[in-house]
């Protein structure tokens, strides 16, 4: 499967049920993450992607940024868990960065996959994909 075959395959968006799909796409950083000694002795690079799944509001969005689910804010919020130190398991990760997006009144749906870089030489990643669903049912912020 290729890269654009994933790509399509996740693709959320749906104007039928007035979804609208944000999207970070290869976000890289570096953490400490893992389980053995060798892994917590320094930052390992990981890469992220997302794909929310958001209710259009029923009022138009009148093109300001309070209005929608902003992607730079979810960046934002994803540097800071990383930064904030030692996780264990990616799939900790996973779920926090789920929550961070599902925080917002008008995300339904959140698919987390988060790679881990430089495990196996001979493997390209390592890691999980997750996908989460707001308890929430507004319609509008």
């Amino acid at each position: 499967m290729t890269k654009k075959q994933v790509i399509q395959t996740l693709k959320i968006a749906d104007a039928g049920l007035g979804i609208r799909h944000v999207f970070v796409r290869d976000l890289e950083l570096t953490c400490i993450i893992g389980v053995h000694a060798h892994e917590k002795r320094g930052p390992q690079r990981i890469r992220i992607n997302l794909d929310v799944g958001v209710l259009e509001s029923d009022a138009p969005h009148a093109d300001q940024l309070e209005n929608v689910l902003c992607y730079e804010d979810l960046v934002v919020r994803i540097r800071a868990i990383v930064a904030d130190g030692t996780i264990n398991l990616i799939e900790t990760l996973a779920e926090r960065v789920a929550e961070i997006c599902l925080q917002h009144s008008l995300a339904k749906t959140a698919r987390v996959r988060i790679e881990k870089l430089d495990v196996f030489s001979d493997a390209a990643s390592v890691g999980v994909e997750i996908e989460r669903h707001s308890t929430s049912r507004a319609r509008a912020r």
